[in-house]
């Protein structure tokens, strides 16, 4: 069955039902978990120069979403601990959110990759895109997509 599996999660109460069933996932197939949080650039205006902000306030913010992102993690290797299962956390930084989860896959040797799926629609849908949608149609490994 599986071996390496690779939870991709936001830290929304979504996000948590697939962690959930990743954990239970794993448990089940003996799997290891490799437990993800992307976190983004800090955002560059796109008229260069037209908001000054100083390096040390861009890297206090980039800091603080990588500790948001370790708290979320480190809840998720602990509950994988009660459950028996071996997880890692990884935090990586990208603004291409689905390649980071695509790429991080690829180079930990998963062979599934569990992320939830906020359902968006319509407008919603368009105008913030769906991760979980190019994921789904560009993985070269099964995905499991939880709403």
């Amino acid at each position: 069955m599986y071996k390496r599996i690779l939870l991709a999660t936001d830290g929304t109460a979504l996000s948590k039902k697939a962690h959930k069933h990743a954990l239970q996932l794993a448990s089940l197939a003996g799997a290891q978990l490799f437990a993800l949080k992307v976190v983004p650039r800090y955002p560059i205006a796109y008229f260069e120069g037209a908001i000054a902000v100083e390096a040390n306030v861009i890297k206090e913010v980039e800091v603080k979403w990588e500790e948001t992102a370790r708290k979320i993690l480190d809840a998720i290797v602990a509950s994988a601990m009660t459950q028996g299962v071996k997880a890692k956390p990884l935090v990586v930084r990208s603004d291409l959110i689905a390649d980071a989860i695509m790429n991080t896959a690829k180079k930990h040797k998963c062979d599934l990759i569990v992320m939830a799926s906020h359902g968006r629609n319509g407008i919603k849908r368009l105008l913030l895109g769906s991760e979980t949608q190019h994921v789904l149609t560009h993985s070269q490994i099964p995905v499991l997509v939880l709403r």
